[in-house]
């Protein structure tokens, strides 16, 4: 069923080529990647409010986890697992579970890294982020652009233009072996040029028999004629990755052994992908504009799953095309238009394989056998049309939209049906764990409705808000990947209806930003107590955030990223005898922020002291469990020898705390948690070409 994606980036550029013959008189296009819109240089013509991370401030972190990036956008509370694995949050809890990563969207130059149906929890590791021009976040509903899975919000890793001719070597070495190195290299001839960006990671870990060899490589090609631009990108990604797992007991993570202990030695995870694309940018008399971007996506993983009973093998593959486009028309000077439509074509497959004798119960042992617990193949088409009315008049911008999205499935069971092993026979207790489902179609049909509304209250302030409505259709995990007696799902898009209101300004010396949101979300999927797949779930994300920075004096500046929130279950479900409804969802701490105080040495040297806090967060959904949280303190330092060499040096975790990236509750284990690293160094020698 797989396709190779190797026909040459020149075929999509002559596809595009032919496009822009009808190109007019020549007007320069303005070269800014954006994320609220594929137009060049329309910074907000689709509303959406955009936080960036600067290159400036990615090159002084040097992150070994992009997660670290994400601290300093207000609202985030991604959380780290081992290795390069993670759970994402955005407005929301930490997301878990098999179609938890529908939730937020992640990108990679604007094109989703997964196709819609298909996410996978740790997919920003496929994102070339350690070479990354920025990193752009929209937080909250963004499906009238981005289509389904954008109900948190989207995380959109801008990859730099190498075609420019600036270059970089750089080479990072940290502690507990870890090491990296990083180029950039680009000509410019001008009307086109070639570039690349690459980077070697490896590192050897903290923990027990765990280790991440990662490659990464960024190609990318620009030509450009009169009023139009053809700019072309390949990214390959490649992990091979020793997992260490959870380790379990009450505040284990203060116990220096328990905390490099690995009890999951056997755990592991592989993985490729392959990124294909071309973007086409022009404009004609009138202003008008036109974006086309036609790509396509290969990907493969493996991965013990340590976390699970009889800890089975799982390798998933998906393969896949598709097309984003944006018309932009300027009807006059106060009112332009923006209509598109995506499409794309996705061939998916999973199995999942156990291969020795499951270890505890007799029920355990009985109901999870020896060999396949699925395979399966799942074809996927999506068509969604968007539109887009932009109004501006003195003090007042006002944007209106929606976006229908109809996505296909096309399921094939390459097993026997129902709740029974691989060789037919049947399972005691009443059948095995996993049920697979038999042959069918789905089909799910949504539309995202998006009003915004920014008011110019003075030459410093502006007032914003708007309304909007997130869907993401059910992951094919969560259709066809069942369990117990459940052989057909019936389950319904999840929604998320939001509200919000702010204010930004600038004031002396520096700016804010801060917001109001209220997002409640329906259809929510989960597993209900007979391990049903169900979507009846309801629930409440509200908060306040606040961003600003502010400069002190000519040499001290200070940033500020945090967020207050609440996350609850508005549904009745019972869970150990306890009805849920009201109680703060788990893993949803109420308060975070990020603060960092820079201080300019000198023209040459610059310092900065980072305080992230997480606050304290129930780590089950009965809220009789919970973490204290922490407080982490970082400082880093830069030099500049000359106009071509800079020197970094980092602390991590400088006071040596000891706390949990990650701390979960089971029935079955008790408190778990993935350790914190204790204070550790990183130090990088960076090279202008």
């Amino acid at each position: 069923m797989r396709f190779a994606p190797s026909f040459p980036l020149s075929l999509l550029t002559t596809v595009l080529l032919s496009s822009a013959a009808i190109a007019q008189e020549p007007n320069e296009i303005e070269r800014i990647e954006t994320t609220s819109s594929r137009i060049q240089g329309s910074v907000n013509a689709s509303g959406y409010a955009v936080s960036s991370i600067s290159e400036e401030t990615l090159s002084l972190l040097s992150f070994q986890h992009i997660q670290e990036s994400l601290n300093y956008i207000a609202g985030a509370g991604v959380q780290r697992g081992n290795g390069q694995e993670y759970l994402p949050a955005l407005r929301s809890p930490v997301l878990t579970g098999a179609g938890a990563c529908g939730g937020i969207l992640a990108a990679e130059d604007g094109i989703p890294l997964r196709a819609a149906g298909f996410c996978n929890i740790n997919e920003l590791f496929e994102a070339h982020g350690e070479l990354a021009e920025r990193i752009d976040v929209i937080k909250g509903p963004a499906s009238a652009l981005y289509g389904s899975n954008a109900i948190h919000g989207v995380i959109n890793v801008i990859t730099p233009d190498t075609t420019q001719g600036d270059g970089l070597l750089s080479a990072d070495y940290g502690s507990y072996g870890f090491h990296r190195i990083k180029l950039k290299e680009g000509k410019d001839f001008g009307s086109s040029g070639v570039g690349i960006a690459a980077s070697v990671t490896r590192d050897t870990g903290y923990r027990d028999e765990e280790g991440v060899d990662q490659e990464k490589v960024s190609l990318r090609h620009r030509i450009e004629w009169d009023n139009s631009v053809i700019t072309s990108g390949l990214t390959y990604t490649h992990l091979d990755q020793e997992t260490a797992g959870y380790i379990v007991g009450f505040e284990s993570y203060k116990d220096t052994q328990l905390a490099k202990s690995n009890p999951n030695p056997e755990a592991f995870r592989k993985a490729e992908s392959f990124r294909l694309w071309s973007k086409l940018d022009t404009t004609f008399n009138g202003g008008h504009a036109l974006s086309i971007t036609p790509y396509v996506r290969n990907q493969d993983m493996r991965f013990r799953m340590h976390f699970l009973p009889g800890k089975p093998l799982e390798t998933n593959a998906q393969q896949g095309f598709g097309v984003l486009s944006q018309f932009n028309y300027v009807i006059n000077d106060s009112l332009s238009a923006d209509v598109g439509v995506d499409v794309e074509y996705t061939e998916g497959e999973l199995t999942q394989s156990q291969d020795s004798v499951t270890e505890g119960s007799a029920f355990l042992v009985e109901t999870i056998p020896v060999g396949k617990h699925y395979d399966y193949d799942v074809d996927a088409s999506l068509l969604a049309p968007f539109f887009t009315f932009n109004w501006q008049a003195e003090r007042w911008a006002i944007s209106a939209g929606g976006r229908f999205e109809s996505m296909k499935y096309d399921y094939t069971n390459n097993m026997n049906v129902g709740r029974v092993r691989e060789d037919g026979t049947e399972c005691g207790f009443g059948g095995c764990r996993y049920s697979r489902p038999a042959d069918s179609e789905n089909n799910f049909d949504n539309f995202s409705p998006k009003l915004s509304v920014r008011y110019q209250l003075n030459e410093q302030t502006q007032l914003f808000g708007g309304v909007a409505r997130g869907y993401r259709a059910p992951q094919a995990t969560e259709l066809y990947r069942l369990q117990r007696g459940q052989l057909v799902t019936d389950l319904d898009s999840v929604t998320a209806d939001n509200i919000e209101v702010g204010i930004t300004g600038v004031v002396s010396d520096g700016s804010y930003t801060l917001s109001l949101y209220s997002l409640q979300k329906d259809n929510v999927i989960y597993r209900d107590s007979d391990f049903f797949n169900v979507s009846n779930g309801k629930t409440w994300h509200r908060g306040v955030e606040l961003a600003f920075d502010q400069k002190l004096s000519e040499a001290l500046r200070l940033d500020f990223a945090g967020t207050y929130a609440r996350h609850t279950y508005e549904h009745s479900q019972l869970s150990g005898e306890q009805d849920i409804k009201g109680n703060d969802i788990d893993t949803a701490p109420k308060l975070q922020f990020n603060a960092r105080l820079s201080f300019d040495v000198s023209k040459s040297i610059q310092t900065q002291l980072e305080w992230q806090h997480v606050g304290r967060y129930f780590s089950d959904a009965e809220n009789l469990n919970e973490y204290e949280g922490h407080d982490l303190v970082h400082a880093r330092v830069s030099y500049s020898v000359s106009d071509d060499i800079t020197l970094y040096a980092r602390v991590n975790n400088l006071f040596d705390t000891d706390y949990a990236e990650r701390a979960d509750f089971t029935s079955f284990t008790g408190p778990r948690y993935f350790p914190g690293r204790p204070r550790n160094y990183m130090i990088t020698a960076s090279f202008a070409l």
